[in-house]
Order: structure tokens, then sequence, then C-alpha cells
């Protein structure tokens, strides 16, 4: 505890020295000219240069903080009436990283990119980029929050390797974009080349981790001319089909179930900046699977991302320091409508869907059966002069006469290029069945610093036991909470090593009483290697209260990832040391027990085209020296828990993809220490896609379930566990296509 106290102690120290700026000239402008003909990839290979301004001093992020890129790159900009034109022509002295594979899947490959802050607030920005043979990945940058690559945009790339680099255009009409209504634009612009072997990021212009803003250090455009967005409108039907056989393991029967599905969703941009999307019987079906997480004995609920394409659109105008809008919670609407807009520093979003799921799930007896469930969310935020903003949120679930809604405002403030303080306040109001009222409310505030060397990042938060956001992610309340974490790392110049250095974390958990709940000290050692290579060790001390009893108890890791060849990557996490059964079986008080944990990952591309993952997690939880154990149960594993996914991906062409997954999960309790049941479950998981674009697409899919049951005549339900996953509990079989018909 006092060496963790004196490493605070000293980054503290470090802390005071934040004022020091990062030395950097002004941003430069780029003027950029307009076109007769766009330019082709074709030109380039047949030698000639490509119309528009030239932009070549790329300069690197990482590894070396200023020092100009590796390997040459030349952009030319241009535009037409209709388009933003990017011609990359990029040289390389080692073969380049390209692989087929589908649209967003490009971060182990070269990848180059345009950056576009149309509002030139240096806020928000959008993200375009490709790897050398043209797939695309997008995305919106926003100040303070994690980039959003859920964001999905119609634009045009081509790419082609050459023998000594590649050649990458990139095309983005103007109706993609979202911009003020005037007669000459003014843009925020930077480019940027990845090169993974080296782990190397280069931008133009110059934009370095001592300033905590990209937005801030990107150049201006200027030169656009009359163009606009236009109306932009969007029609986008679909049709789905899904027929499925499945066992009722109440009954035991075998019940099969058809079902077909036609809607709409739709879209238009009024005034240039107001985007409405309006969708009727909509399609939130999730084409693809969730990661496999460890689920067993976790004290708090799991954290899924959203995969469901309207929900992931435009989601970040909806992000706040909590996490009070999780959409995740919408399980099965009949219709929805979206109004985001952005204007003269405001930003606004709203949306309005329905739930049926509620409805259907309680008894029939129940005077909300089916009924929908209402739900509402309003975000609004006020941005001023790239280092303010104010905003509030508004959500509102009603099911029959319960509801819940939270409401409140937050403010970030950027005290200068390193410093920045984020607060946030929020109350809530839920009526409860029977018509009972309560209240409660939730605060935080966190302080951080960014930089190249030092980082750090202080929080608190008070939540009351009575709060509640039902529409969003808060596993825990009834809390007074603060955590702080601390990194430094030096820099080397060498080939092989990158940097190195020490990180600490710390954080204290009260209940709203005052009672310590919770205390962790965190301290661990990080390397980066070249190839994208991590290496790291890492150890827990933590004091934890549950149902009454404290527990002492430690852990230690060690991890490691790397993409140091391009067919190969691989990552590790080991953990091991002492954690608690947190679901004991009856009769028992939860326990210290020993626990080990494995995470680890490996991909293989033996062609361009094929992808092979294997992900295997394991997690034990086992009886120690001193445990006191019930008559008659046996010492040793608690349970296991076994993980196993294997993933093949196969690109035919750039829109047609084949995947097949097969998953196996089994959970081996001691049932006289662990309220578990035995279980073990395989499914196969196929799944062809033809992809024109995000919008434009036919889905053909196939899924096999089985598990670990065994029919006893007699019981209610027949069925008792046995070995292997031999029993077939559900397959289907769906298709869904629609297409993007655009204005």
């Amino acid at each position: 505890m006092r060496v963790a106290l004196r490493l605070l102690l000293v980054c503290a120290v470090v802390m005071g020295m934040g004022g020091l700026r990062a030395a950097g000239a002004e941003p430069p402008v780029l003027r950029i000219p307009r076109v007769d003909a766009p330019p082709s990839i074709d030109m380039v290979l047949a030698g000639a240069t490509p119309p528009g301004v030239l932009v070549d001093a790329f300069v690197q992020r990482e590894p070396g903080d200023g020092v100009p890129a590796s390997q040459p790159t030349r952009a030319y900009l241009s535009y037409d009436e209709q388009h933003l034109y990017v011609v990359f022509v990029c040289k390389s002295s080692e073969p380049v990283r390209a692989n087929l594979t589908r649209r967003e899947n490009i971060m182990s490959d070269d990848v180059v990119g345009l950056i576009l802050d149309t509002y030139h607030d240096g806020r928000r920005a959008y993200m375009f980029l490709t790897n050398p043979l043209g797939i695309q990945l997008d995305g919106v940058t926003v100040e303070g929050q994690d980039d959003d690559y859920s964001f999905d945009a119609l634009w045009r790339s081509e790419g082609r390797v050459t023998g000594n680099g590649f050649v990458v255009l990139i095309a983005i009409p103007f109706k993609s974009l979202r911009f003020r209504n005037a007669l000459e634009q003014q843009w925020g612009v930077a480019l940027g080349r990845i090169i993974p072997r080296a782990t190397e990021t280069s931008f133009w212009p110059y934009i370095t981790r001592r300033i905590n803003s990209f937005g801030k250090q990107m150049a201006t455009l200027d030169g656009v001319q009359s163009v606009s967005p236009g109306r932009n409108l969007q029609a986008i039907p679909y049709g789905s089909f899904a027929s499925a056989r499945y066992l009722d393991e109440e009954s035991g029967e075998r019940l099969s179930d058809s079902t077909g599905r036609v809607g709409l969703d739709g879209k238009a941009v009024l005034k240039d900046t107001v985007t409405v999307d309006l969708t009727a019987n909509p399609d939130f079906s999730q084409v693809e699977s969730d990661e496999p997480q460890v689920t067993v004995n976790q004290r708090f609920e799991v954290y899924f991302p959203e995969k469901r394409p309207f929900f992931i659109e435009n989601a970040s105008y909806f992000e706040t320091p909590q996490n009070l809008f999780f959409s995740r919670r919408i399980a099965d609407p009949d219709f929805g409508v979206r109004v985001t807009a952005k204007s003269r520093g405001w930003a606004v979003g709203t949306l309005l869907v329905n739930d049926d799921l509620p409805g259907e799930r309680v008894a029939p007896a129940d005077p909300r059966y089916e009924a929908f469930t209402g739900i509402g969310v309003a975000r609004v935020a006020r941005e001023f002069a790239n280092r303010f903003y104010v905003g509030g949120l508004f959500t509102d679930r009603e099911f029959g006469d319960t509801g819940n809604r939270v409401f409140g405002g937050d403010a970030r403030w950027r005290i200068d290029d390193s410093w920045a303080v984020t607060g946030q306040w929020v109350g809530s109001h839920t009526t409860a069945l029977g018509g009972e009222d309560t209240t409660g409310s939730s605060a935080y505030a966190s302080l951080v610093r960014s930089g190249r060397s030092f980082n750090y990042e202080g929080d608190f938060t008070a939540r009351s036991p009575d709060f509640r956001a039902d529409l969003g992610f808060i596993p825990r309340v009834d809390m007074l909470a603060t955590e702080h974490e601390t990194r430094y790392r030096w820099h080397t110049k060498g080939k092989v090593l990158l940097n190195y250095g020490p990180e600490v974390e710390g954080s204290a958990i009260w209940d709203y009483a005052g009672a310590l709940q919770e205390w962790t000290i965190e301290p661990a050692f990080d390397v980066e290697l070249a190839g994208q290579t991590q290496l790291g060790v890492r150890h827990w001390e933590t004091f934890e209260r549950f149902e009454g009893i404290d527990f002492r108890h430690r852990t230690s890791a060690v991890y490691g990832e790397t993409q140091w060849w391009s067919w190969f990557t691989a990552s590790v996490f080991a953990r091991w040391g002492t954690g608690i059964n947190y679901y004991p079986a009856p009769g028992l008080p939860p326990f210290l027990a020993d626990m080990q944990e494995v995470e680890s990952g490996v991909t293989l591309r033996p062609t361009p085209r094929l992808r092979l993952d294997e992900t295997y997690i394991f997690a034990r939880l086992s009886s120690r020296d001193g445990t006191v154990l019930p008559t008659g149960a046996a010492e040793g594993d608690i349970f296991n828990n076994h993980i196993l996914r294997s993933r093949v991906n196969y690109q035919f062409t750039r829109p047609l993809s084949a995947r097949v997954i097969f998953d196996y999960e089994a959970v081996l309790p001691n049932e006289s220490l662990v309220s578990l049941e035995r279980t073990k479950r395989f499914a196969a998981d196929v799944l062809v896609t033809y992809l024109v674009n995000p919008w434009t697409a036919l889905y053909v899919g196939y899924t096999d379930a089985y598990a670990n049951l065994e029919r006893a005549p007699g019981l209610s339900p027949p069925w008792v566990r046995g070995g292997a996953p031999t029993t077939s509990v559900g397959r289907q079989v769906f298709v869904k296509v629609s297409y993007l018909f655009r204005y």
C-alpha cells in the first residue's frame, strides 16, 4: 500500500508540470481545386499525375512523435459538383499488408484515410479509411468520446497493390456529408496512414498526442464552393423470412415456427443539417452473433455491445459521460423515428420507439399484458469555441401504469492542450406497479490529462440507492466511488522496442451511508514492440464486502498480443489468484476460493481471402486450504467454464463472403458448492452475405444448436442433464434482403 501511495505522489508531482504545452506550428490552410473530370487509379498506374493539390509532408504520431514518416506518401485532393476526391500514392520498401475481407475488417492491414470536420468546430469529424484493396471502414470521432466505427456512409473507394506500394482512390459524395448551407465551405481536414508492421501512424498535418484535441490540430480546407448535400432522400425496403424448429424444454415437444416480415426504413435530410430517420415494422434482427464472454459467477451484468443497424447509426449523438441510453434494452419494436441535427454549435438528437416484448412476457392477468412499451430519448448539446460544451439528456420508458424517467445535464471543459474536466448530474423518477414513486440521482465528475508520455484520469461517482435508468447500462447503484489511473511511458528510438512504462490504478467504493464496500490497488507494467506487439504484467490487491462478509483477495496476470506477421495474430491474457464464489450452493455463505482465467485467440490468414479465428476462454474456481466445506462436499473444483469458438471467413469477391462459426460452451459445477447447472452446448452458425453497401445486402443463414439434455419420462420438465450435447434444441434457416434507393 505504501509503495502504491508513493507512486501516486510521484504522479501528482508530474501532473503539476501539465502546463507545459507541446510545441507546434499553427495548422496549415489547404485550398483544393475544382476539376472537370474525376481522377482515377488508372491514370496513376499509367504514370500520370492526378489532378488536385498535393500533400506529401506526412509526420509520425507513433512511434516517433514529430518524426517524418518512414515511407513516402503523396495525396492529391480535388472536388467536383458531387464528390470530394483523394488519391493516395503510397510507397513501401516492404510487402504491403492487404487482405480481401469484409467491409470494416481492415485494421490489421495497411490503411490510409481522410478525416473531415465539416462544421470546422473541432468537436466531431467523419473518418473514411480504406486498405490497399479499397475495402472500407468509416466512423466518426467525437471530442471526449471513443471513436465510433458503427457509423456507415455511402462512398466509393478503389485500391491497387503495385510493385513498390499501392494506390487508393477515395470519392466522398457530398450527399453523404452534413455541412453548413454556405456558398464556400471551410472544413477541418487531416490525412493519415497506418503501417502495422512498424506500428506506425502518420498524419498530415502533424497531429500529436501532446495536445488533448485531435480536431484542434486539423488543417483548414478551403476552396469547396457551390456544393450541397441536397435533399438526400433514402428508402430502404427489406424483407426477411425465417423457419425454425425448436425444442420446448417445458413440455418436451418439438415445435415449428415460420415467420415472414417486410418493412421500410426511410431517411430525409432537411435544410442540409437535419436528418430524419423513419422506420415502419423495422427489422431489428441481429445478423452477427455476440463475441464470447464469461458470464458465470459474475457479480454484475456483463456488457454486450449493440449490433443492430438502426441503433448504431448516429449513436454518438446520445452518448453522455454515464451510459444512460443502452439500446439493447429495446428488444422488439414495431416503429421508430430518430431526428438528429447539427448547426451553429448545436447538436440535437431525439428518438421515439416502442417495444412489444415486455407486454408479451407478463402474465395474461397483468393489466399490461400485450401492451407496448413507449420509449423516448432526447439529447441536446451546445458547443463553445472548441473548448467547452454543455448538454442535457432526457429518457422516458412507459409500460402501462409503470414508468422510468431520467433527466439531467452534463458539461466538458478542455482547460488547455492537456487537461479536460467533465461533469454530469442526472435524476430519476420511477413509478412501480401499484403506483409507488421513487426518486434518485447520479452525479459524475472526471479530470483527464492526456499526453504522449504521462496520462492521468480521475473520476468520482455518487449514485443514490433509488436511482434507476431502465434504458441505461448502470450495473451498480447505492455507491460513492472514486477511481484514479496514472500511466507513464518512456519512448525509445529503437526499431524493436518502442516504449515501456508503469501504470497504477486505484479505486474505492462506499455505500451511500458511507460504509466502505470495496477498494483496489492495481499496479502494472507494459512494453510495446514493433509489429503491433504488446506485453505486460498486472497485479490486483482488493478488499470487497459482499453479503455482509469482508473479503481480501489478490490476483496477478500476464498478457500479450502480436501482429508481427501479416498471416498470424495471437493474444493471451492469463490471470490467477483468489476470487469470491458469488453464487454458493443453498445453505452456504459466499466464500473465498482459488481462481484461474485464460483468454486466448489466434488468427491465421493462409491467403488474402481466407481468415481463420480460434478463441478459447477458460475460467475455474476451486476450493482452497482453510475453506470450510459442508458435510459430503468434495474438495477441488467449484466450477470449470470452457468456451471455444472456431470461425472461418472466406471472401469470394469484395461483396460476396461466407462465414461459419462453431461454438462450444461447458459449465461443469460442483453442485454441492455452487448454484450452477451442468450444461454443455454446441452450435453451428453459417452465414452467406452479399453486401453491396451497408443498406443493400442479401443474407442467407442457418443455425443448429445442441444441448446435453436426456429425456426422463415422468419428470416435469422431462429432461435431465447428461453428458455430451447431442440433443437438438433449435434449428433455423433465414433469408434477409434489403435495398437502398437514394434520391
